[in-house]
C-alpha cells in the first residue's frame, strides 16, 4: 500500500518555476560542461596525481547532488495558492509588513517554502520563527515572535 510521504515541500508558483528553470540548466548545461572537463582531465595522464580531474570529479559530484535535491522537490512540490486565502491573512506567497512594538521602522518580508527562501532578497522561509509565528495571522493583529535571539512582539501592518 503505498504511503503519503513526509517530505512535502511548500512553494510558490514562482519559486517552482525557478527550481525547474535551475534543473533544467544544470542538466542541459552544467553537467555537459563538468563531463567535457572530467574528458580532458583524464588526458593529463596518471588519475592519482592530476588535480584537475579530482577538482572536475569534486564538481560533478556538486551538481549531481544538486540536480537530486531539485528533482526530490519538485517531486514532492505543494504549490501553495496565496488567493485561496483571506486576503488579510498572512500565508505562504503573501508579502507581510510589520513594525515590532515600540519602535517606528517597518519590517517587510515575502514569506515562501524553505526551498525558495533568500533573506537578501526579503523572502523568508515558512520555517522560520517569524513565519511561523506570523502565518495564520491578519493585518491589525499583534503576535509574539520566538527567535534564539529572545521574542518581541510585532503589529501586522500590512498583508498583499
Amino acid at each position: 500500500m503505498y504511503e503519503m510521504p513526509d517530505k512535502v515541500f511548500p512553494m510558490t508558483t514562482e519559486g517552482k518555476a525557478k527550481l525547474e528553470k535551475e534543473l533544467e540548466t544544470l542538466k542541459t548545461v552544467k553537467r555537459p560542461q563538468v563531463i567535457e572537463r572530467i574528458k580532458v582531465a583524464r588526458g593529463f595522464g596518471d588519475l592519482s596525481e592530476n588535480s584537475e580531474y579530482e577538482s572536475a570529479k569534486d564538481e560533478q559530484s556538486v551538481t549531481e547532488t544538486r540536480i537530486s535535491q531539485i528533482e526530490e522537490m519538485l517531486h514532492y512540490a505543494q504549490v501553495v495558492d496565496a488567493s485561496q486565502v483571506a486576503p488579510d491573512e498572512v500565508s505562504i506567497g503573501r508579502h507581510v509588513t510589520f513594525v515590532e512594538v515600540g519602535e517606528t521602522e517597518p519590517e517587510s518580508y515575502t514569506i515562501v517554502g524553505a526551498a525558495e527562501s533568500d533573506p537578501s532578497e526579503g523572502k523568508i522561509s515558512n520555517d522560520s520563527p517569524i513565519a511561523k509565528a506570523l502565518i495564520g495571522k491578519k493585518k491589525g493583529d499583534t503576535v509574539s515572535i520566538e527567535t534564539p535571539g529572545g521574542s518581541f512582539d510585532v503589529k501586522i501592518t500590512e498583508v498583499k
